[in-house]
């Protein structure tokens, strides 16, 4: 999808965590307003977006004093989310789906609407994907920080929480990685997300690993 792209009515998946490109996710549904929803992405390959709650629950929660005057518990949520597209699929039981998703690029909220019964969907503007930035000299001990701990994990027979291809030479894949592991707040998560610029978001990764000791 080229970054001048805008997609109309794009089906919005609010969560308590923010995607990044690249990424893996995976989801158990069981809320109606999300089951059909999820169904039809399965089948026709479309996309959802995903945004990060800044208000509010990943589950509707009855609230008759709710300002949004549906008896619902409000509902507010970043500009700037990531596409996802289902990936596996299964229905263990009736009324629940479990997912796992691949994130795609980045997109800005242009306009939103809430459905009636409870589902959110947007125009939605195509961001430009990151640039491909090898990893300079002075990053690559972050790089290798990711690369042994993947060693680490395959070792020890733990399936690794990344999709190949495995771009260890990549600054925006390296980074995104990194920010996917670390116990950062949300809204710092989100703010590295939103960055443009790879080497910068990798430059910020560093510096938060050295201050844990995991690098440099």
């Amino acid at each position: 999808m080229s970054e001048l792209l805008a997609l109309n009515q794009l089906p919005l998946f609010p969560l308590n965590t923010v995607l990044y490109p690249g990424g893996s996710l995976q989801l158990q549904i069981f809320e109606v307003r999300y089951l059909d929803l999820m169904g039809k992405c399965h089948k026709t390959g479309a996309p959802f977006g995903v945004v990060a709650l800044t208000q509010g629950s990943e589950m509707r929660r009855p609230d008759p004093d709710a300002p949004s005057g549906d008896g619902f518990a409000n509902e507010e949520f970043v500009d700037i989310g990531t596409l996802a597209t289902i990936t596996e699929f299964s229905s263990p039981q009736p009324g629940l789906m479990v997912l796992r998703c691949t994130a795609g690029e980045r997109f800005r909220i242009a306009r939103r609407n809430r459905l009636k019964h409870g589902l959110w969907v947007a125009d939605v503007q195509a961001l430009p994907a990151d640039v491909p930035t090898p990893v300079p000299g002075d990053l690559q001990l972050v790089s290798q920080a990711l690369r042994n701990l993947m060693e680490s994990l395959q070792a020890r027979g733990v399936a690794l929480p990344m999709l190949p291809p495995f771009r260890l030479d990549d600054c925006g894949w390296v980074a995104n990685r990194w920010c996917e592991l670390l116990q950062l707040p949300p809204e710092h998560k989100q703010s590295l997300m939103q960055l443009d610029n790879p080497l910068l978001r990798l430059e910020l990764v560093d510096d938060f690993l050295s201050r844990a000791g995991i690098s440099g």
